[in-house]
C-alpha cells in the first residue's frame, strides 16, 4: 500500500517577508523639512524611574540604570538631569586646617560656596600682619623698659642669693667659683690658700708644697662636704629662679602682643560666625602666643632637619581648600570615567624625606569626585566601579553611613598604615550607576545591603512599538543626528530604508530598535558613501551600501564558513532526500554582527529503553538550553507513542561537524523530524531547512534570529543555483519578525525559493517528507501508510524484539488457566 501524500502547505508571499515603508507616508521629501527633537523617545518607563530617583533625596534612593549598550543611557541621564533641573541642597566649600591639639587629626571647616577662598585670604593677611607687627611691639620703649626691669630684678635676686652663700663660705676660708665640664660651666666650692682659690682636688699638691698641713686639708674637705648640700640647694634655687624669669618674660611678651593678636582675629570672628570656625580662630590665637619666637625671628620661618625634611613653621596656619564651589551655579553633575580609589574618594599624598621615610600632613589631603558631586549627582560605570580594587567596599560604606573618610589607598588596603586621620565629611551625593541586567542581578542577589543603597532601578528598553507618533519622532531623532554632526540631508527614501533596518535590528515588523547607537552609525556611514560620490543628499542606495559594507567588515568568518560549504569541507546537501538527515539552522556571531548558516543534524536509533543520547552533551559541547530541548524531545515521544507501546529504542542525535559550544532549543523540531525519519525509514528532503522550538505536546514555538537563519540557507542555495524546490520552514509566530533582504524576497516572488510557516510537528514532517503525518484512530493506533503509522509499526517491532519469550512451563500454566476459565 503506497504512503499517503501530504496535502500542499501554504507558503508565505513576498508581502509577508518584509515591511516596506512608503515614502508618501513620511510626508516629506528631505530631512531639510524636518525639525529635530531633543527629548528621548521609547524610554518612558526608564525616564519615570529616573525622575523618581533624581527628585527623591531620601537615603538609599540611588539609581542603577540597566539596558543594552547603545540605548542611550548616558545621554538620557544627562538630558534628564538638565531637563528636570532638580532642586539642590545648599552647596558648600570644604577645607582642612591644622588641629593644634592633635596634628594627626586635621579639622574640617565648611563654608558657603565661595567663602573658603575668602577665609584663606583673610587668615593669610592676619598672619602676615602679625609677622610684621609682633617684632615691632617687642621693640617699643615701654616693653624694653619692663623687660630691663625684669632682667635687673632677676640678676639682683640671683646675686643676693650667691652673695649670702659666699659670706658663709668665707668664714671657713672657702669661696665659690666655676669650673668647665665639657664646655659647660658649673659652680664649685674652692679652698682659699694665700688669697688664691684652689679646687679640693689640688689640696694634695698644696700639702706637698707645704703650703698647708694635712690637718688643714682635712678641715677644708670636711667643710667642703658640709657645704655641698647647700650648694645643690642654691643651684636648684637658681634654676627655679631662671625658669621663673623665663616664664615672667614670656608672660610679659604675651601680655604685650595679646591685645594686637586679639584685635586682629576679632574682626575675623565677627565675619565668620560659625562656631567651629570661631573655635579654630581661637586655637590659632592661642598657638601664636605660644610660638612668639617664630614671629620674633628668633626661630627661622623654615629650616632643614637632620632627616632632610624642610620644616615650615608657618605651614600650620595654612588653609587647605579641598573643594572650592565658588564658580558653581547649578547642582553639580559629575561623570567619573575613571573611578579609581583616589579619583573617586580622594587621597592623602605623601612626601619623602629622601632617606626612605614618607610623611603627610593636612595640606596633602586631596578631594575626589564623590565630594565634588556633594549635593548633586555622580554618574559611574557599574563594572568599572566594581572592578577597581577597594572602590565598591568604600563607596558602599559612604552611601550607607553618609560619611566620607579621606585616606590614601595604601591605608585603605591596609598595606602601609597611615596615622593621619582627617575628620569625616557628611556627604549627600546621589549615585547613578550605569550597567547591565547581569551586573544588577548579581549585586542584588549576593551583595549585602545593595538593595538598601540602590532602591531605584531604571531599565532601558532595547525596542519600541511602531506607531504613527513613534515614526514621526524617530525621523526627528535622525534629523537631530544629522544636524548635530553637520551631515548631508537624507531624502525620504533613505529615511524609510533606515526605519526598515531599525525594524530588522529590533527583529520584528511591529518594533523599532531603541539602540540608537546602531542608527547613528548607519546614518554616519550612509553620509560617508554619499559624500564619496559627491552626492548632495543621501539616498536609500547609500543606506543599503552602508549596511552592507558594515556586514562585510565583520563578515570574514561568515565568508570562510560559506567557502568551506561551497568546497565541500563542511557537508551540506541542498538537493535529494535522506533518511535521518536534516538541515538545521544556527546563528553565529555576536551582538554587533550575526549571521545564519545551515548545519547537518543526523539521528541514529537502535534497540533500547527509550533513552535519547545528546552527543553534544556527552562531548561537553552542549549548553543547558540545548540539553533541555533534548529532554523535551523525549517527552514528546512519550506523549505521542509511549501510551500504548513501551519505547524500546535508543537514539543518538548529533550536530555533524560541530566543534564548538552549542546552545539553544531552536533545533528541537529539527531533531524530532530526524528521529521520526529514522524510525519510519521515510527520507527527508535536503532541499529544505527547518528551525523551531517544540514543547512536549508537539506545538512549535518561535525562535530568535529568524532573518539570519533564512538568509544563511538562501545564500548557500543561491551559490549552488536555485532549483525552485529549496526553502525554509519556520514557526508561524515568526512571520511578524521577518525583515528579509531583497534577494530573498525576489527569489520567493519568482517561486525559486519558499518559506513555509508551521505550527505543529505534523505540518513540519509533512513538508519534509511529502508524506502525511497521520492521525490517531479510535482503536488507539495511527493511520497506516503515514509517518506516525510507520513509526508506530517500527516501535512495536522493536518492542517485540526486546521483550523476552516466556518459559515453556509458564506458557502451559497460562493455557490450563484459560481452559478452566472457559469451563
Amino acid at each position: 500500500m503506497p504512503l499517503l501524500r501530504a496535502s500542499n502547505h501554504k507558503e508565505l508571499k513576498p508581502d509577508d517577508l518584509k515591511l516596506t515603508y512608503d515614502t508618501k507616508d513620511l510626508k516629506f521629501e528631505s530631512t531639510a523639512a524636518v525639525k529635530p527633537i531633543e527629548s528621548i523617545i521609547g524610554q518612558e518607563r526608564a525616564i519615570k524611574a529616573l525622575r523618581l530617583g533624581v527628585e527623591l533625596r531620601s537615603q538609599g534612593y540611588n539609581i542603577f540604570i540597566t539596558g543594552l549598550s547603545g540605548t542611550g543611557k548616558s545621554t538620557t541621564v544627562k538630558r534628564v538631569l538638565e531637563t528636570i533641573n532638580p532642586a539642590c541642597p545648599i552647596i558648600y566649600d570644604y577645607a582642612y586646617v591644622n588641629n593644634f591639639k592633635d596634628e594627626d587629626r586635621p579639622i574640617l571647616l565648611r563654608f558657603k560656596a565661595g567663602k573658603a577662598c575668602e577665609f584663606k585670604k583673610d587668615l593669610t593677611v592676619c598672619i602676615s600682619f602679625l609677622k610684621e607687627h609682633i617684632p615691632q611691639i617687642l621693640e617699643t620703649k615701654p616693653f624694653i623698659t619692663h623687660k630691663k626691669k625684669l632682667i635687673t630684678g632677676f640678676g639682683n635676686a640671683q646675686q643676693k642669693m650667691m652673695n649670702e652663700f659666699e659670706k658663709k663660705l668665707n668664714k671657713d676660708n672657702l669661696t665659690l667659683g666655676q669650673i668647665k665640664v665639657d664646655e659647660m660651666a658649673r659652680p664649685e666650692i674652692m679652698a682659699v690658700v694665700d688669697n688664691q682659690p684652689y679646687v679640693i682636688q689640688q689640696l694634695d699638691e698644696l700639702i706637698q708644697e707645704k703650703k698647708i698641713t694635712k690637718a688643714k686639708a682635712k678641715t677644708f674637705i670636711k667643710k667642703y662636704t658640709e657645704y655641698q648640700q647647700d650648694l645643690r640647694s642654691i643651684y636648684k634655687s637658681g634654676l627655679q629662679l631662671s625658669q621663673q624669669f623665663k616664664e615672667e618674660l614670656e608672660a610679659l611678651e604675651k601680655e604685650a602682643v595679646e591685645q594686637v593678636v586679639s584685635v586682629t582675629f576679632e574682626e575675623l570672628k565677627k565675619k565668620y560666625k560659625d562656631k567651629k570656625i570661631r573655635k579654630y580662630l581661637n586655637d590659632v590665637s592661642e598657638d601664636i602666643l605660644l610660638s612668639l619666637e617664630i614671629f620674633k625671628g628668633q626661630k627661622p620661618a623654615s629650616e632643614q632637619l637632620e632627616s632632610g625634611i624642610i620644616v615650615d613653621y608657618f605651614k600650620e596656619y595654612e588653609v587647605n581648600i579641598i573643594l572650592d564651589n565658588s564658580n558653581l551655579k547649578k547642582c553639580p553633575v559629575i561623570i567619573e570615567t575613571s573611578p579609581t580609589y583616589s579619583n573617586l574618594l580622594g587621597s592623602i599624598e605623601k612626601f619623602s624625606d629622601g632617606s626612605g621615610g614618607w610623611f603627610a600632613d593636612f595640606t596633602r589631603i586631596k578631594v575626589g569626585s564623590l565630594l565634588r558631586a556633594n549635593g548633586g549627582y555622580l554618574i559611574l560605570n557599574a563594572m568599572d566601579t566594581f572592578s577597581e580594587p577597594g572602590v565598591w567596599k568604600a563607596l558602599k560604606r559612604v552611601l550607607y553611613y553618609g560619611l566620607l573618610e579621606i585616606q590614601d589607598q595604601s591605608s585603605a588596603m591596609q598595606l602601609i598604615p597611615s596615622i593621619l586621620k582627617p575628620e569625616p565629611i557628611h556627604v549627600d551625593t546621589k549615585i547613578i550607576l550605569i550597567g547591565n541586567n547581569y551586573s544588577y542581578s548579581m549585586m542584588s542577589a549576593y551583595e549585602d545591603d545593595f538593595n538598601k543603597i540602590f532602591k531605584v532601578k531604571a531599565e532601558f528598553d532595547y525596542e519600541m512599538k511602531v506607531s504613527e507618533t513613534t515614526l514621526e519622532k524617530y525621523v526627528q531623532v535622525i534629523k537631530r543626528i544629522i544636524e548635530k554632526e553637520k551631515l548631508l540631508e537624507f531624502d525620504s527614501g533613505a529615511v524609510a530604508k533606515i526605519i526598515e533596518y531599525s525594524s530588522r535590528y529590533a527583529g520584528s515588523k511591529k518594533k523599532l530598535t531603541a539602540r540608537f547607537a546602531y542608527i547613528s552609525d548607519l546614518v554616519r556611514e550612509a553620509n560617508f558613501w554619499a559624500g564619496d560620490v559627491k552626492s548632495k543628499t543621501v539616498s536609500a542606495y547609500h543606506v543599503d551600501q552602508a549596511y552592507n559594507s558594515g556586514k562585510e567588515r565583520h563578515g570574514l568568518y561568515e565568508s570562510k564558513v560559506s567557502e568551506m560549504i561551497s568546497e565541500g569541507t563542511i557537508l551540506i546537501d541542498t538537493e535529494g532526500s535522506r533518511i535521518g538527515q536534516i538541515n538545521g539552522l544556527a546563528v553565529y556571531g555576536n551582538d554587533t554582527h550575526s549571521y545564519g548558516k545551515p548545519t547537518r543534524i543526523t539521528a541514529a536509533v537502535s534497540l533500547g529503553n527509550g533513552r535519547i543520547i545528546n552527543v553534544e552533551r556527552e562531548a561537553g559541547l552542549s549548553g543547558s538550553s540545548h540539553n533541555k530541548g533534548v529532554l523535551i524531545i523525549s517527552g514528546y515521544f512519550k506523549e505521542k507513542f509511549g501510551r500504548n507501546i513501551p519505547l524500546s529504542f535508543a537514539a543518538s542525535l548529533v550536530f555533524e561537524q560541530g566543534y564548538g559550544k552549542i546552545d539553544g532549543d531552536s533545533a528541537s523540531i529539527t531533531e524530532i523530524c530526524a528521529l521520526l525519519s529514522t524510525l519510519s525509514e521515510i527520507p527527508l528532503k535536503q532541499s529544505l531547512a527547518i528551525t523551531g522550538s517544540v514543547n512536549q505536546k508537539g506545538d512549535i514555538q518561535p525562535i530568535g534570529g529568524v532573518n539570519e537563519k533564512i538568509e544563511g540557507f538562501f545564500d548557500i542555495c543561491n551559490s549552488r543555483g536555485l532549483t525552485g524546490k529549496q526553502g525554509v520552514i519556520i514557526p508561524v509566530q515568526n512571520i511578524e519578525d521577518l525583515m528579509l533582504k531583497d534577494d530573498v524576497i525576489e527569489a520567493v516572488e519568482k517561486k525559486k525559493f519558499h518559506i513555509y510557516p508551521v505550527s505543529t510537528v505534523e505540518e513540519a514532517i509533512g513538508l519534509l517528507t511529502g508524506v502525511r503525518a497521520g492521525k490517531m484512530l479510535k482503536g488507539g493506533h495511527y493511520q497506516v501508510n503515514t509517518v506516525f503509522g510507520c513509526v508506530e509499526k517500527c516501535l512495536r517491532e522493536m518492542r517485540r524484539r526486546v521483550k523476552p519469550a516466556p518459559p515453556q512451563s509458564i506458557k502451559q500454566n497460562i493455557k490450563r488457566a484459560k481452559s478452566k476459565k472457559k469451563k
